[in-house]
């Protein structure tokens, strides 16, 4: 986990036990909800980024057909093998 040995691990718990001692809950439950709302913002930046992309790319092939109609377009109208006719 982010290149640390156990040993280094456990160090590092020791050392925020003896920093935060009985508020350690109420830190790492901070820390926690201070973490969610940054992965939250980033994915709605990374939205936004994501729509002006699509945006910008309509706006520079307008004439361009989206995924849904080229895939429509591909299949054809009548059937590609012939009819079966029965012997006589």
């Amino acid at each position: 986990m982010f290149g640390l040995s156990p040993f280094e691990m456990m160090v590092i718990g020791v050392i925020a036990v003896v920093l935060f001692g009985g508020n350690l809950p109420d830190v790492a439950r901070k820390a926690g909800t201070i973490y969610r709302e940054f992965r939250s913002r980033l994915n709605e930046v990374q939205r936004e980024f994501r729509a002006a992309e699509y945006e910008a790319t309509k706006a520079l092939n307008p004439y361009e057909p989206s995924k849904a109609e080229s895939e429509e377009d591909d299949e054809p109208s009548e059937p590609a093998a012939p009819k079966f006719t029965p012997p006589s």
